[in-house]
């Protein structure tokens, strides 16, 4: 089946689009959800005792259910609807972090982790005195399990690693990575970073034994505007509240309020039930093609690309020998600027990304100030590659390399 029929923008525009994984193309049905909800359903949920109302209140429970079967979650209340795979984090480093960890203890993080899953460790460990340890990477671009093994120690608090480096789309050994973790001291909270990997395989939060799980719905055939934390119920349970406001209240007086269950805890504020509606469409629509077909495809067309791309002298890529990856390649060309590949390229109409991507200590320990990265999804096709490949001579025959 040629899924690219699915996806109305190619319809409308000539786009060899490689940057899925800085935000997906959207499916008609998507975008058909959209005008429905707001044709049809739209009313502010959990605020009113009229139909429109609590239909939207459905509407929420049943995106809920949905994404709680689509990553195995025991409880619909364990998923907690955000804006993003940002905003999650945050929550959790607000909530947990400067709850639960205190002066002298230890924060793992990898290196390859994105900024969204850095910055707000470093802003805990500031304020409560504790530490940043960060473990590196093996030859083959993944997290160094011994170096792990080394920096684990009785002061270790919480470990947050990505599944998918979104630089690099090497997969981590997530489920090794917390399988240590736990051997070590079971109290070690593990964060799962999952944004880049949600729409390459199967995550069953069960199975990894993740304290938490957080993805972005953008990057999953979702407008922008939703992500997803999810936490175990009762680490959830003792968290406080991350905003403060309209429908996580339970009782408010003139000095002091008490707090709605888990999830209302902590989702604060009118919801986007817009987002939510439409997440659940695209899981439904990801599980209706299946991670095996797409895998088929994303592997497929990186291993053209790779083919291709090492027949090029004036291309380097990063991380592309023996090692299991998402559909994602970083490259360089031989002494010009990422910024400069990308914007040739682009008058190809080839849409890749450039820059640190969100990863400047990755970008440092590899010792490069940027580089360019080319993602593929099921609207992907070998045209797309070729039209890659050609763009890039075009960047030789102009800087005459």
């Amino acid at each position: 089946m040629d899924y690219r029929k699915e996806f109305p923008i190619f319809k409308n525009r000539n786009n060899h689009y490689l940057d899925t994984a800085a935000t997906s193309q959207k499916p008609k049905r998507v975008l058909d959800k959209i005008m429905e909800y707001y044709e049809k359903y739209n009313g502010n949920p959990g605020r009113g005792s009229h139909t429109l109302s609590m239909e939207a209140s459905n509407l929420m429970a049943n995106a809920r259910n949905t994404v709680q079967k689509f990553i195995n979650a025991k409880y619909p209340e364990e998923v907690i609807f955000t804006k993003s795979t940002t905003e999650s984090i945050n929550l959790i480093a607000y909530s947990y972090g400067m709850e639960f960890i205190n002066e002298n203890d230890e924060i793992i993080l990898g290196i390859s982790n994105h900024h969204a899953n850095i910055v707000p460790w470093q802003f805990v460990a500031k304020k409560k005195n504790a530490k940043i340890r960060f473990v590196y990477l093996t030859e083959n671009g993944q997290f160094d399990i011994e170096d792990f093994k080394n920096k684990l120690s009785d002061k270790t608090k919480l470990v947050a690693v990505s599944a998918v480096v979104n630089v690099t789309g090497v997969i981590q050994p997530i489920k090794e990575i917390i399988e240590i973790a736990r051997n070590k001291n079971k109290n070690i909270r593990i964060l799962v970073d999952a944004a880049q990997s949600m729409l390459h395989f199967k995550h069953d939060v069960q199975k990894l034994d993740a304290d938490f799980l957080v993805f972005s719905g953008h990057k999953l055939f979702t407008p922008m505007g939703i992500g997803v934390m999810y936490g175990k119920k009762d680490i959830l349970d003792k968290m406080p509240p991350f905003l403060y406001g309209g429908d996580m209240i339970e009782f408010v007086t003139e000095q002091e309020s008490t707090f709605a269950p888990l999830p209302n805890k902590f989702e604060g504020g009118t919801q986007n039930v817009e987002g939510a509606v439409t997440l659940e469409e695209a899981i439904n629509f990801i599980e209706e093609i299946s991670y095996e077909k797409i895998n088929e495809i994303e592997n497929s067309l990186t291993k053209i690309a790779l083919e291709k791309l090492k027949k090029l002298d004036f291309v380097e890529t990063y991380f592309t020998k023996d090692v299991q990856r998402a559909g994602i390649i970083a490259f360089n060309v031989k002494n010009v600027h990422s910024h400069d590949v990308a914007f040739i390229l682009d008058s190809y109409n080839v849409a890749v990304r450039s820059g640190h991507h969100c990863a400047q200590p990755l970008m440092k320990y590899l010792g490069v100030p940027s580089c360019c990265r080319a993602s593929f999804s099921i609207y992907n096709n070998e045209e797309d590659v070729d039209k890659l490949i050609e763009g890039l001579l075009k960047v030789k025959e102009v800087f005459e390399l």
